[in-house]
């Protein structure tokens, strides 16, 4: 059974940083364009950050531009989500995501592979 496996979530104090890992299983993705997306309790899915399956673009959302980088490594097939100067709104659980394609996308809908999602939280 294909799935992405995520990790690195914890509890971080405001101002500080964490990495997050996504490993799939059952198939490699170095094909795939990746993404990040976030959800707190109540709230939508959020999109975090997007990368194309060479590495070569990326895309973040507004809320993260600035203070997030997504990076891959496709010859560890992993893909990376550095998170700094962090802040309580960044507390979410935090899922990776994998869809093929011309494109990434912005939109969760659009991605086919999902993980089980990595618990992230933000408080002093």
């Amino acid at each position: 059974q294909v799935q992405l496996v995520e990790s690195g979530g914890g509890l971080v104090q405001p101002g500080g940083s964490l990495r997050l890992s996504c490993a799939p299983s059952g198939r490699t993705f170095s094909s795939d364009h990746m993404g990040w997306f976030r959800q707190a309790p109540g709230k939508e899915r959020e999109f975090v950050a997007a990368i194309s399956w060479s590495g070569g673009g990326t895309d973040y959302g507004d809320s993260v531009k600035g203070r997030f980088t997504i990076s891959r490594d496709n010859a560890k097939n992993t893909v990376y989500l550095q998170m700094n100067s962090m802040k309580p709104e960044d507390t979410a659980v935090y899922y990776c995501a994998a869809k093929g394609g011309a494109y990434y996308s912005r939109d969760y809908r659009r991605y086919d592979y999902w993980g089980q999602g990595t618990q992230v939280t933000v408080s002093s």
